[in-house]
C-alpha cells in the first residue's frame, strides 16, 4: 500500500461512524510510515552537485554474497568509499555523484508547547576533501562543481539566499528576496534557483494529544509559492501556488514542508505530496502543467528521481527478491526492474546508483550508504552504519551533488 492509499483510507476508516479524526492523526501515520525504514517514503527532492571521482579497492566477490567491505587488493575505479566512517569525515564518491554534504536533525524547544526541528550541517571542502561542520545554516543546497552552496541563516523563514563559497567559508554574495523562503535547490545546471516561500517556519514542532514528542502540526503548511531566481544576476520572479484541500478536504494535503525543485530540463517546477496525485508540476509562473513524458513515474519521496540520461527513474521500495530492494522503471513505460537497496538516494551513472541499505543484522534501521547497479546482486558499502536514533548526531541525512 502506498502512501497515498495509506493516508486516504485511515482517514476514510477513521470518518465512517465517528467524529472527525484528532489533531495529529495523519501526522501520527506517516510518522509511523518513515518509521518502518525499509519500506518508507524519504523526505522531499535532493541536492545536485558532485567531484570527480577517486579510486577504492574492492575485492572480488563470491556470487552468493551480498556485499562486501572495501580493503586492500583489486582497484574499481570511480568509487572513493569510506566504510569505517559514519558519520563520514572524509570524501565518499561514486561515479558522477558525491556527498557534497550531510545534515543532523535536533529538536529544539522554544516552550512547553512549541520546538523546532533543527539541521546542523557538515559541509565537504574541495580544498581538503573533509566535511567541516558549520552550523550557521538551517538549510543548504549545494551547486554543481561544489564549489558553491546556497545557504539560509536561522529563523526560518529569511528575507535573503546566501551564495556560500565553501573552500573558504565566506558568504561571497547575498540576494534578496521580496517573500521569505526557507527551502532552496538549485537546477541542474546551476544556473537557477527555485526557492520555496512560507509564511511561518515549516519546520516547527507543537505537541498533539495522544502522540509522544514533538509533531509537525496536523495537516497544515504555510507554504505560499515560489521564486525563480537567476544566479548570475540575483533576479527573481515569484509565483504564488494555493495548496488546495486543507482542513475542509482532508484527502488533499501536503507535508508543513513541501518544497519545490526543478524538473531535470530545469523547464519547470513540482512538488511531491502526500495524497492523490502525488506530485504537482508548474510552470514558472505558478500554473499547474501535465507532467513531462520523462518524469510521469517520478515518486517524490525517492531522491533519485530521473537518471541522467533520462531513460530511467528511481522508484519506490519493492522487497520482492531480496529483504531490501526498490524498483526501477522505465522512464516512457513505466517498465519495472528489482535492483538492491533500501532506498535509492543518487545516480552514479546511468546504471548505477548510490543507496541506503542495510547489514547482515537486518535490523531496517541500521543502515549505511552503499552503490547497488541495475542487473547486479551485489553491493559496495560506501559508509560505515549511521545510528538507528533519530535527532542524534549518529543518525545522518546526505546531500548529494552532481560534478
Amino acid at each position: 500500500m502506498n502512501v497515498d492509499e495509506l493516508v486516504r483510507d485511515a482517514l476514510r476508516d477513521q470518518a465512517d461512524g465517528q467524529p472527525p479524526a484528532a489533531p495529529g492523526f495523519a501526522d501520527r501515520v506517516l510518522a509511523v510510515r518513515r518509521r518502518r525504514r525499509s519500506r518508507r517514503l524519504a523526505s522531499a527532492a535532493a541536492a545536485a552537485a558532485a567531484v570527480v571521482a577517486v579510486a577504492v579497492a574492492v575485492p572480488m566477490l563470491d556470487s552468493g554474497k551480498q556485499d562486501v567491505r572495501p580493503s586492500g587488493g583489486v582497484e574499481q575505479t570511480g568509487v572513493t568509499a569510506r566504510p569505517d566512517q559514519s558519520p563520514p569525515r572524509d570524501l565518499i564518491a561514486a561515479g558522477r555523484v558525491a556527498l557534497a554534504a550531510y545534515f543532523t536533525r535536533s529538536i529544539v524547544e522554544q516552550s512547553a508547547d512549541r520546538a523546532v526541528s533543527r539541521r546542523t550541517y557538515w559541509l565537504l571542502n574541495p580544498k581538503t576533501n573533509k566535511y567541516v561542520k558549520d552550523d550557521r545554516w538551517s538549510y543548504v543546497a549545494v551547486a554543481p562543481g561544489m564549489t558553491t552552496a546556497a545557504v539560509l541563516e536561522r529563523d526560518l523563514p529569511v528575507p535573503r539566499i546566501g551564495l556560500l563559497d565553501l573552500a573558504s567559508g565566506q558568504v561571497k554574495r547575498w540576494i534578496p528576496v521580496d517573500r521569505p523562503v526557507a527551502g532552496v535547490e538549485f537546477s541542474t545546471d546551476g544556473r537557477k534557483l527555485v526557492a520555496t516561500t512560507y509564511s511561518k517556519n515549516p519546520d516547527r514542532r507543537v505537541k498533539i494529544d495522544g502522540s509522544e514528542g514533538w509533531d509537525a502540526p496536523f495537516m497544515q503548511s504555510d507554504r505560499t509559492g515560489f521564486h525563480v531566481i537567476d544566479v548570475a544576476s540575483g533576479s527573481s520572479s515569484w509565483a504564488g501556488v494555493e495548496i488546495g484541500g486543507g482542513a475542509h478536504n482532508p484527502e488533499v494535503f501536503i507535508n508543513s514542508r513541501q518544497d519545490f525543485a526543478f524538473t531535470r530540463d530545469g523547464r519547470l517546477v513540482w512538488s511531491g505530496m502526500p495524497t492523490e496525485p502525488g506530485e504537482k508540476f508548474y510552470d514558472f509562473t505558478g500554473k499547474e502543467v501535465p507532467a513531462p513524458e520523462l518524469e510521469r513515474y517520478r515518486d517524490w519521496s525517492v531522491d533519485a528521481g530521473v537518471s541522467p540520461d533520462g531513460q530511467l527513474v528511481a522508484g519506490p521500495f519493492a522487497g520482492q527478491k531480496w529483504k531490501t530492494s526498490s524498483f526501477v522503471l522505465d522512464a516512457r513505460t513505466g517498465k519495472q526492474r528489482e535492483v538492491r537497496g533500501q532506498q535509492l538516494l543518487a545516480w552514479a551513472d546511468g546504471n548505477s546508483l548510490v543507496a541506503w541499505d542495510i547489514g547482515p543484522d537486518g535490523n531496517e534501521y541500521h543502515q549505511r550508504l552503499v552503490l547497488v547497479s541495475i542487473g547486479g546482486e551485489k553491493t559496495t558499502p560506501l559508509s560505515d552504519f549511521r545510528s538507528p536514533k533519530d535527532n542524534t548526531e549518529g543518525r545522518w541525512e546526505p546531500v548529494f551533488a552532481e560534478r
